[in-house]
C-alpha cells in the first residue's frame, strides 16, 4: 500500500464534541467511503483518560474498530495515568509512540493532528 493512501490521526484533544464530530466522524467515514485505504487513530495525552471514562466515546471506538480503523494509544501516557489495561480491554493497541511518530514525520506521512 502506498503511503499516499494511509492516514494517521494524532488525537490529543479531550473535547467530546471534537471527538464525536470530527475525529470519529472523519476516521470512520474515510474508510467507509474509500477516501483512505488505511486509517490509524493515535490516542495521546488527555484523550487517554477520556476514552477510558466516557462510555459514549467507547461506543465510537467500537464503531471505528468495526469500520476498520486501527486504534493505538501511547503507552507512556497510559502508564502515567494507570489506564493501560482499560485501553487493552477496549481492544486498543498500546505501544510507545515517540519513535514511530518521529519516523512518520521524517517520512512525510499523512498526519492529521487534533
Amino acid at each position: 500500500m502506498s503511503a499516499n493512501n494511509r492516514l494517521y490521526i494524532l488525537w490529543t484533544n479531550d473535547n467530546v464534541i471534537t471527538a464525536e464530530n470530527m475525529v470519529f466522524m472523519y476516521a470512520t467515514n474515510a474508510l467507509v467511503h474509500g477516501w483512505w485505504e488505511e486509517v490509524t487513530l493515535i490516542i495521546w495525552g488527555a484523550t487517554t483518560k477520556l476514552v477510558c471514562e466516557n462510555t459514549a466515546i467507547q461506543g465510537k471506538i467500537r464503531e471505528a474498530l468495526d469500520a476498520g480503523v486501527h486504534i493505538s494509544a501511547c503507552k507512556a501516557c497510559a502508564q502515567a495515568l494507570g489506564l493501560t489495561q482499560e485501553l487493552k480491554d477496549l481492544q486498543i493497541e498500546v505501544k510507545y509512540w515517540g519513535a514511530p511518530l518521529t519516523e512518520l514525520l521524517r517520512n512525510d506521512e499523512k498526519l492529521l493532528t487534533i
